[in-house]
């Protein structure tokens, strides 16, 4: 028997899991993750499948340009904290059928467990970032960063007020998210709504803001996807300190300035968002 958790899909998605846990993003059993394999993570895995795969559930969501696709996932109600612990018990891989519309397991989510409650989200969300990049984005991850959430209280809710602030506390931010990031207002989290809400946000950006909720980030590998909400995350963690100190601010990352960034680390600035 392939011993699963030594194929690279599966290290890279539990280190993922445990690096949001120790960066306190993940309480109780916030958050969720998931990752679109390759052929070769498939095929790596394939001698760990169950012999006879779980019953077929429907979504409620078709996404045809997903068929066929095998998804790692974190389970609902499951704790980041206890995935590296036992992986089998906390995360799974799941099967989409040929029409898009619904999912199966074929290992891990042992003891009655299923995909996280947002998966419908994350699958709408990987049918357009998958469209959108030709196919290179294949990490969804959702966190509860605090200081991203701290901000929605503070800032507008609007993708252009969010952006700024950020791009202008911490100079890597234009090159990392140059497009900026969509705000989705406050919704019901698991539902069609917020997953069809994101997931035009998702169209532009690579990563959305949830009102009082936490951040929403997409990307071509692990790496890539936990640096881009790090990235973010710091980066409001240092707005909101400038805000707690009571102090006007004196100095800041002007728009000339910024665009300056792009030129020189090449990257296409949100003009939209500059003055």
């Amino acid at each position: 028997m392939t011993d699963i958790l030594k194929t690279p899909a599966l290290e890279g998605f539990i280190r993922m899991c445990e690096d949001g846990w120790l960066q306190g993003w993940h309480e109780r059993n916030g958050g969720n993750l998931t990752y679109r394999m390759t052929e070769d993570d498939v095929e790596a895995a394939r001698p760990a499948f169950a012999e006879e795969p779980r019953e077929w559930h429907e979504m409620g969501v078709t996404c045809e340009n997903l068929a066929g696709e095998y998804f790692i996932t974190t389970g609902s109600g499951k704790y980041f904290r206890n995935v590296p612990l036992a992986p089998a018990k906390n995360i799974g891989i799941v099967e989409i059928n040929e029409a898009g519309s619904a999912w199966r397991i074929v290992w891990g989510l042992e003891d009655g467990a299923v995909p996280t409650s947002e998966f419908p989200t994350h699958f709408m969300n990987h049918s357009v970032r998958k469209r959108v990049t030709d196919g290179a984005n294949r990490v969804i991850y959702h966190c509860h960063a605090t200081n991203v959430i701290a901000l929605t209280y503070v800032l507008p809710l609007t993708d252009r007020d969010f952006t700024r602030p950020l791009w202008q506390s911490a100079t890597e931010c234009p090159v990392v998210f140059p497009e900026g990031v969509g705000v989705v207002p406050w919704m019901v989290p698991g539902g069609v709504d917020i997953a069809k809400a994101t997931s035009v946000l998702m169209e532009t950006y690579q990563a959305a803001v949830w009102s009082q909720h936490g951040l929403f980030a997409s990307g071509p590998d692990f790496d890539t996807t936990f640096g881009l909400a790090h990235t973010i995350e710091k980066s409001a963690e240092i707005y909101v300190k400038v805000l707690s100190t009571g102090r006007p601010i004196l100095q800041t990352i002007e728009d000339d300035s910024l665009r300056a960034i792009a030129r020189d680390f090449g990257v296409k600035l949100n003009e939209a968002f500059l003055g």
